[in-house]
């Protein structure tokens, strides 16, 4: 599996909160909607709340 680093914004109260998060995905579509799960979970949020601006491909993690 990749590991990607994720970071967009989110609609807080008083606007919005940026956040960098780092997931564990074997390929970025997955990246995307695991961060969507982990961000809408946390913070009770809709999809269309969140705005992702980047998605990074770090490097590959060994399943050993």
């Amino acid at each position: 599996m990749s590991e990607f680093v994720v970071s967009g914004r989110f609609q807080a109260r008083g606007g919005f909160q940026a956040f960098r998060k780092t997931v564990e995905a074997p390929n970025e579509n997955v990246a995307r909607e695991r961060v969507y799960s982990q961000v809408g979970s946390q913070h009770g949020l809709k999809r269309r709340q969140i705005e992702l601006d980047e998605i990074e491909a770090v490097e590959e993690v060994s399943a050993a």
